[in-house]
């Protein structure tokens, strides 16, 4: 059973991470509007409330909801988390509507090493030798990227440590999956309102004057957005900090393909250097679980 369980958080985070990392192609139709970074974040957090409640209703899992509000230590732990997801959302879609799909996806290389470190740190996971090798390869690479730039990269560290600090919170969280994300997109939700309302009375909400294909996609960001974040949640309650932030690999590896080979950003030779060693000190982590997995068989 136990193997099962780890199992499904493979399939989970796998999911989760193959789908965060073809957004950028998701929400391309809307960055072709006028519209900013701030008020899709607003229409996303509206859209994905409005989706997370009809899953509620339709699982019938409402009650768990009504009584987090009841309990103030619930409420402040969710606080927390939705404004850490807030927070990623907004700098993850001015990357995306700025065309800085590439510093997006450093950010995401970077969250796997702070997952890493928070495991340690607060969850006192132990690493093996081909982690610790796998991290020095992966840092090495991320200090290559970082500091030839000659400037502090604050997307892909905003970005890294807020979605680093949700997934601690999520796997700590007292809530299940659908009831513990929707509660953060309710806690989310009048700020969102105000704020679209407040463009409205400025005469600068962009709604009206979207096509069809930006529309749809709109509106169907709200399961866009949810969906990923049900499968993230379940998988970061069936494995291990470390192992899912190293997984997570995968989504701004994809994210860095979509950045380069069709949004043609400029990608250096130094670079490319530094991708290719964060990319080692991955292979070396899954051949290490491998070859722990195959040994500890009996």
């Amino acid at each position: 059973m136990k193997f099962s369980n780890k199992l499904q958080g493979w399939h989970y985070a796998l999911l989760c991470y193959m789908t965060w990392g073809t957004f950028p192609i998701y929400w391309y139709p809307i960055n072709q509007s006028a519209m900013p970074a701030e008020q899709i974040l607003a229409q996303r957090v509206v859209w994905s409330a409005l989706f997370a409640i009809f899953l509620l209703l339709l699982f019938q899992q409402g009650r768990a909801v009504v009584n987090a509000f009841k309990q103030p230590k619930v409420l402040g732990i969710f606080f927390l988390s939705s404004f850490m997801i807030g927070l990623n959302w907004l700098v993850y879609l001015w990357a995306i509507v700025n065309e800085h799909i590439l510093d997006a996806s450093l950010g995401y290389f970077i969250n796997p090493i702070f997952n890493v470190f928070l495991g340690w740190l607060v969850l006192k996971e132990k690493l093996n030798k081909a982690q610790l090798l796998a991290l020095m390869f992966a840092i090495a690479g991320i200090l290559w990227l970082a500091i030839p730039a000659g400037q502090i990269p604050w997307v892909a560290l905003i970005l890294a440590g807020s979605f680093g600090i949700y997934g601690l919170i999520r796997k700590l969280a007292p809530m299940e999956p659908l009831s513990g994300l929707a509660l953060e997109t309710l806690l989310m939700s009048p700020f969102a309102l105000a704020y679209l309302f407040f463009c409205y009375t400025q005469h600068t909400l962009v709604f009206g004057e979207l096509n069809t294909l930006q529309m749809t996609v709109l509106l169907g960001s709200g399961a866009a957005t949810t969906i990923p974040l049900l499968w993230f949640a379940m998988g970061a309650r069936r494995i291990s900090m470390s192992l899912l932030g190293m997984l997570q690999y995968i989504s701004p590896t994809l994210q860095f393909l979509c950045g380069v080979l069709i949004f043609n950003e400029k990608l250096s030779a130094e670079r490319m250097v530094g991708y290719a060693l964060v990319w080692v000190g991955v292979a070396i982590f899954l051949l290490g679980m491998r070859a722990k997995a195959k040994y500890a068989k009996p």
